[in-house]
């Protein structure tokens, strides 16, 4: 690996700064809302509800699931970054909803020849019932579930809509 790999990300990065305009932000999300989303690159997580940057805090991570690290994100959003609203958005035609992990494993083993077995991956075909499962954890967990509302929600990626599951 060069530097020359990453050289037109570093020449767009360039271009960035020329005009950025996002200096004095503090953290804290303005609007007192956490997101936990997909990693999907169709998902825009604030436009989709209104908000503009310095307004919440983005937790990605693949399939919209709350993984460990997404609950320490919560937990320290609601205790030290204004977070009084969390929204939980898995979304339509995710590939981790295409299966179980013994499926996105075999998948991966197909394309590429690994085998990614030691990992716990966190799909599901029961897009619904991991989100039931997730938001419940949010609201019964000592640390945020009387400290924030929780709602759990499914985005449309060929609509845009935002339909409010729980």
């Amino acid at each position: 690996m060069t530097t020359r790999d990453f050289q037109d990300l570093l020449a767009a990065n360039a271009e960035y700064q020329k005009d950025f305009g996002l200096t004095g932000f503090d953290g804290i999300a303005r609007a007192g809302v956490a997101m936990i989303t997909c990693m999907d690159s169709r998902i825009e997580p604030l436009e989709m509800i209104g908000l503009n940057t310095g307004d919440a805090k983005i937790i990605r991570t693949p399939g919209g699931r709350l993984t460990p690290d997404a609950l320490i994100g919560c937990v320290l959003g609601v205790h030290l970054l204004g977070v009084e609203r969390i929204l939980v958005v898995p979304h339509t035609r995710c590939a981790m909803a295409s299966g179980e992990d013994a499926d996105i494993v075999a998948r991966v083993a197909d394309e590429t020849g690994e085998d990614l077995s030691d990992l716990t991956i966190g799909a599901s075909t029961d897009q619904r019932a991991r989100l039931i499962e997730d938001v419940d954890l949010l609201r019964t967990h000592p640390h945020v579930g009387e400290r924030a509302l929780v709602g759990g929600f499914l985005y449309d990626v060929d609509s845009g809509a935002l339909e409010q599951v729980l």
